[in-house]
């Protein structure tokens, strides 16, 4: 089969729908098929070690959020699913770039699977408190354009059925199990980030403003507790001066950051409009019990009481509570641990690009019975 996906990020950027994207891309690799990835370019040149073709589209960093890749308006995109002869156009979070792929595809009379993987009306909301409405007009008319919608939790395929999306359905993410493990924990970085034997509490993620962090400055003050911030973004700056005990270690990728996962006593989420929520299930893989809000996402990864403990979105002291509960109670803390462990540990990506190519074909029959 010959995939053309069409993503608005890719490695080397460090985001969910780049991982899901190259995760795509290794599976139809492994299986024997033939993807094409079609990609905002970015500051720096193209991995030499790209799994397949990847056609770089021009692109500008939207303003006052360098990290993320807009592209330009051109005829690269469609010319490039021209060129691959694709079977099926796959559409990562498509807004922008998508957009122009799902057009593509409708011109060449190649059905579309469009992945659901971020909550744009969220982030309309949270930068310009307005353009909610507008942001859902516009996801609706790409994936009602598709053949296909595929969401990542429950939470989403509500919220896209209830915005009058047709034929969704769920496709979860995989987790790599094998390197997010709780045998990474180090006693020597511990050491480091809480000499004083501190309960280690941590953040990976964006630091950006949707994605809440400062809500973790009250559980900063806790005595006996450590936070430790992992990301970049442009919120940085603001939450060191909002939580100048906590420490940031910047972007950490692969081993590294599973080694860190493995080594935090709590993992903590703040924002409320992740889809999905892949920090969660890493640090659940990695055996660290997790709080986080009741909202998208997470309300599919979090048992409540069993291997973790969810709160009210936005809810400072709820998030503080809930640490202060997992500091008095070692027992509690190894136990759901454990639970989340046990949870996500057969959750591979191998099992979900099996899935996403079983969409694939369901889609292809769907197609071939409609013009016969």
């Amino acid at each position: 089969m010959r995939v053309a996906i069409v993503t608005e990020s890719f490695p080397p950027d460090v985001n969910g729908v780049a991982h899901c994207a190259l995760r795509t891309v290794e599976h139809l690799v492994r299986t024997g098929h033939e993807p094409l990835v079609i990609a905002p370019a970015g500051p720096h040149d193209q991995l030499a070690d790209d799994p397949c073709p990847v056609v770089r589209v021009p692109s500008l960093p939207l303003p006052g959020y360098p990290q993320v890749r807009v592209a330009l308006p051109g005829r690269r995109t469609a010319a490039a699913i021209a060129a691959h002869h694709a079977d099926i156009v796959h559409l990562a979070s498509p807004f922008v770039l998508g957009v122009r792929g799902q057009a593509a595809a409708t011109r060449l009379r190649i059905p579309a699977v469009a992945v659901y993987q971020t909550d744009l009306a969220g982030y309309a909301k949270t930068y310009l408190n307005a353009g909610e409405a507008a942001a859902w007009r516009r996801i609706r008319a790409v994936h009602t354009a598709a053949a296909r919608t595929l969401a990542p939790s429950s939470a989403s395929v509500t919220a896209l059925t209830d915005q009058g999306v047709p034929r969704v359905h769920l496709w979860p993410r995989g987790v790599d199990s094998v390197r997010f493990h709780p045998g990474r924990r180090d006693e020597a970085l511990r050491r480091e980030l809480a000499p004083r034997g501190e309960l280690i509490v941590g953040y990976v993620g964006r630091l950006a403003a949707e994605k809440h962090v400062e809500l973790l400055a009250g559980t900063c003050e806790l005595p006996g507790v450590r936070v430790v911030v992992v990301g970049d973004g442009p919120s940085e700056p603001g939450l060191r001066q909002a939580m100048p005990r906590a420490v940031f270690l910047g972007r950490r990728t692969g081993d590294d950051l599973a080694r860190i996962f493995a080594s935090l006593d709590v993992f903590c989420h703040t924002g409320p409009f992740e889809t999905f929520c892949q920090t969660v299930q890493e640090a659940m893989a990695s055996g660290v019990p997790v709080v986080a809000p009741a909202a998208g996402g997470p309300l599919d990864l979090v048992d409540h009481g069993r291997t973790g403990l969810l709160v009210p979105p936005g809810d400072d002291l709820s998030v503080r509570t809930a640490v202060q509960l997992l500091h008095a109670d070692p027992r509690l803390r190894v136990r759901y641990g454990a639970a989340a462990r046990a949870t996500v540990a057969q959750r591979s990506w191998e099992a979900v690009g099996d899935q996403l190519l079983s969409h694939y074909d369901q889609v292809l029959y769907e197609r071939a019975a409609a013009v016969a």
